[in-house]
């Protein structure tokens, strides 16, 4: 009987998995659960990086795709290789399921901690963990719903002032983090996010509509609305190097990142907020152009980047 199952999905990141691999089994084996798989996807990476992983872990459960099939492909690929999905019995699957990102590093006693507040807690359906860049500074580990307000920032400039209150940006405050006590989140970041079983087997998988981004934000909307509860658990540390896959191809990145969040709107908007949100998008890109021109002018990046990321916009002008 399997306690967890937890999911990497790797793309081009050879030593980035391995190292994520590394420091979660030194976890593992030092706190526990026992009873544990790893499963690793492999999203056609053309870095050897299967190889290298078969060679090093070879009690590794390791899934090759012939082609890339994004983050939530990717993660529901193994999902159903689990026994999710199927007519297994509930007792059969794992009590929960461990979603970590390959350009992670597990410190010791954060996998433990995450199981055993999610089983703990009765109406919780995900927990994440505290996250630090790889100096150690303080990054965002959850996240309000976004909506308008944390669109205009993401868009548009506005004072420091405004910037920093959870009111616009739907971040909370780092004194919620360094109690230490485990409060409830709009949605975690998919760096870490581990399901009770249950809450699969109620609200499917990720949306595969989505490639790459919001998959975890749509995701936790569906839980939500099922009436699990979201936590993250500052307890829990786990560096998060953030984006070594998707900063391969910034420009592809951007307009995947948008059709996402359109897709995203669609979901779970009502009609005006739709209408108003692509509105501020459109907007928001003639801004991202104007800042690509200043980034050359003043020597910040090439003709070429400049060219790309405006191109980028463009199309998202036009989704």
């Amino acid at each position: 009987m399997t306690d967890l199952a937890i999911i990497i999905v790797s793309w081009n990141t050879r030593a980035l998995t391995l190292d994520a691999i590394r420091t979660l089994r030194e976890d593992l084996n030092a706190n526990g659960p026992q009873q544990s798989q790893i499963w690793v996807v492999d999203n056609d990476s053309s870095d050897d990086s299967a190889a290298a992983i078969r060679a090093e872990f070879p009690d590794v459960h390791l899934l090759e795709s012939k082609r890339n099939l994004g983050f939530a492909g990717g993660n529901n690929l193994a999902i159903r290789e689990i026994g999710f999905g199927k007519q297994t019995p509930i007792d059969q699957l794992p009590k929960a399921v461990y979603l970590l990102n390959s350009d992670t590093r597990t410190h010791l006693g954060a996998t433990y901690t995450l199981y055993n507040t999610l089983l703990e807690i009765p109406d919780a359906g995900v927990v994440g963990a505290r996250l630090t860049y790889e100096d150690g500074s303080f990054q965002h580990s959850a996240f309000e719903f976004p909506g308008l307000k944390q669109l205009w920032v993401d868009l548009f400039p506005i004072p420091a002032r405004l910037y920093h209150t959870q009111f616009f940006n739907g971040r909370y405050p780092q004194t919620f983090y360094q109690s230490y006590r485990p409060f409830r989140v709009g949605h975690t970041l998919g760096a870490t996010m581990m399901l009770r079983r249950e809450v699969i087997q109620q609200t499917g998988m990720f949306d595969e509509s989505y490639f790459m981004y919001a998959e975890e934000v749509d995701w936790s909307w569906r839980i939500q609305k099922a009436g699990w509860k979201i936590y993250c658990v500052p307890a829990a540390h786990v560096t998060h190097l953030e984006g070594q896959s998707t900063k391969q191809v910034k420009p592809t990145s951007i307009l995947n990142l948008w059709k996402s969040r359109f897709l995203m709107y669609d979901r779970h908007y009502t009609i005006w907020k739709r209408f108003i949100a692509k509105r501020m998008v459109k907007a928001g890109m003639r801004f991202k152009i104007r800042d690509a021109h200043r980034a050359y002018a003043a020597k910040q990046i090439s003709a070429k980047e400049r060219d790309m990321l405006i191109e980028a916009y463009q199309q998202v002008q036009h989704l």
